[in-house]
């Protein structure tokens, strides 16, 4: 472009066009497209200006005029940088694929020895509410969750108790990963009290939370990895014992799907256990503000997660319902600690056993920070009490109240077993689940309303299916856990009539706590 100088000689304005940004403009407009040089990102290619026999490089080249603004919270926005494999790798390990031999035991036993189908039947119901969400990315391409689609396709109020519900899987979920890790060291070590081990749990798991995020990440990065090459392990031993005992032929069986001992009714109530292993996998929809090309991405990044960690989960459980076939343990919140010996012998067995254990500290940590800074933030959008739930500790700059809270909660699981209390986690998730297919549908409706068409199979068959398998698993859950869960959403429904004044005004938008989840994926 030709303009004029202040000499009145001709002189060149440069732009820089970003032809890749041609569908977030059509779909969001062009705020935030438009960069100065001084907003040049680190890494990026300089560029070239022949007229003037030089360039542009973002690592030295700056106005004498600019002043880099102090990052705040009004001012800092995230960056689009995650593609489909970095989204991929993101909810698999949010997943923490060694809980399926946490579990195993329960789910083989409430099966009679059908761990693989129940692992089966829970991946078709999160395949299609993976579908749902992944339709509710690409309508709401914001950093959002269960909660928001609701909000905003249904009603603010029901993506009220939604969030309720999802606030109990977070405010809950810490009791039942020290409930499992310390099942498996109460087998190993008889002797010391069961207490004990919750106890300890909480006690380090807490310290570490108070000191603050960035400690129990680092920490993570470690045990993660470890926890990984436990379960590759795992499953190679379990073929070659299987193929060492009964012959490679061994190795394909139908009985893990179905025998004498286990029915379509065992297999679904296992079902509704063995959901468990997948919370978590729609975590990566809080990350849709950071995605390049959300729209297209998300989807498809929710949709591969289900299906990878439902294939290891359906995997890993079929090599080990081989090694023992049935449903009967001396301890079944145990068992994989016996077939770990079985397998590999004591040297395998203590390395298994530290895996998982490992495994259970560093989703811990990571579940009860989440937890209690999703409660600050709710205490923030006055959701809940301020004065009680939106302080950090000016010391350590953590909630210690709330840590403290959800350290309290995490001692219920001295008085539960294994069973009845992923149970009861898992009720808050398929409540979510159910209501997002369901938004699906209002959506659909919504935009048929607008004029806009939308296929009727991907908006309103698939989500109808995915909310009825959803809405039967959670009726196949543990009685007790269905009275707990009941109990919760009533909690809930005073909640919602205090801060609506008899449900009279729109409740509060959770907009610092959508933005506390987001980072807390981050």
């Amino acid at each position: 472009m030709i303009t004029s100088c202040e000499d009145d000689q001709p002189g060149l304005l440069a732009a820089d066009l970003d032809l890749t940004q041609v569908e977030r403009v059509r779909a969001q407009g062009t705020e935030g497209i438009n960069r100065m040089w001084s907003q040049f990102r680190a890494g990026e290619t300089p560029v070239e200006l022949p007229v003037y026999n030089g360039r542009m490089d973002p690592t030295t080249w700056t106005p004498q005029s600019y002043q880099p603004e102090e990052p705040t919270m009004e001012n800092t926005t995230l960056t689009r940088t995650l593609r489909l494999p970095s989204l991929v790798l993101f909810g698999l390990a949010y997943l923490t694929p060694i809980i399926v031999l946490g579990i195993f035991g329960i789910i083989a036993e409430t099966t009679g020895g059908a761990a693989p189908a129940a692992y089966f039947v829970a991946l078709a119901a999160m395949l299609l509410t993976a579908h749902s969400y992944g339709r509710m990315a690409a309508a709401h391409p914001v950093a959002g969750s269960a909660y928001t689609y609701v909000r905003r396709s249904i009603d603010s109020r029901v993506g009220f108790l939604v969030g309720w519900a999802v606030l109990l899987d977070y405010l809950f979920l810490p009791m039942v990963i020290w409930l499992i890790g310390a099942s498996y060291l109460g087998a190993q070590f008889p002797g010391v009290p069961f207490a004990a081990w919750i106890i300890g749990f909480a006690l380090i798991t807490t310290a570490l939370n108070v000191l603050g995020i960035k400690v129990a990440d680092k920490a993570n990065y470690i045990l993660m990895a470890f926890q990984l090459l436990v379960l590759v392990f795992f499953v190679v031993l379990s073929v070659a014992h299987v193929a060492s005992m009964d012959g490679a032929g061994a190795l394909v069986s139908t009985e893990p799907f179905g025998n004498p001992t286990s029915d379509l009714g065992t297999i679904t109530a296992g079902a509704a256990i063995a959901a468990y292993s997948f919370l978590g996998f729609d975590a990566v929809t809080t990350l849709t503000e950071e995605t390049v090309e959300p729209r297209k991405n998300m989807p498809r990044a929710i949709m591969l997660i289900a299906l990878i960690g439902g294939g290891i989960f359906v995997l890993v459980s079929y090599v080990t319902q081989l090694v023992h076939p049935g449903g009967q343990f001396e301890d079944s919140a145990s068992a994989s600690s016996q077939i770990a010996l079985q397998i590999g012998g004591h040297l395998f067995g203590a390395i298994f056993l530290a895996g998982l254990v490992v495994a259970q500290f560093a989703s811990g940590l990571a579940a009860q920070a989440s937890s209690s800074r999703l409660l600050y933030a709710m205490g923030r959008d006055s959701v809940l009490p301020k004065a009680v739930f939106g302080r950090l500790n000016p010391r350590f700059r953590t909630p210690v109240l709330n840590l403290l809270i959800t350290g309290a909660v995490g001692m219920i699981a001295i008085f539960l077993d294994v069973a009845t209390s992923t149970s009861f986690i898992n009720f808050g998730a398929f409540t979510a689940f159910t209501l997002v297919n369901l938004s699906v549908i209002f959506h659909f409706a919504r935009e048929r309303r607008a004029g806009r068409r939308l296929g009727v199979l991907s908006h309103v068959v698939i989500p109808a299916g995915g909310g009825l398998v959803c809405a039967f698993l959670l009726f196949q859950l543990d009685s007790n856990a269905l009275t707990l869960g009941a109990i919760w959403l009533v909690c809930g429904l005073i909640v919602l009539a205090v801060i609506t004044r008899g449900f009279r005004v729109e409740p509060p938008e959770m907009s610092a706590t959508e933005q506390q989840v987001a980072q807390d994926a981050a």
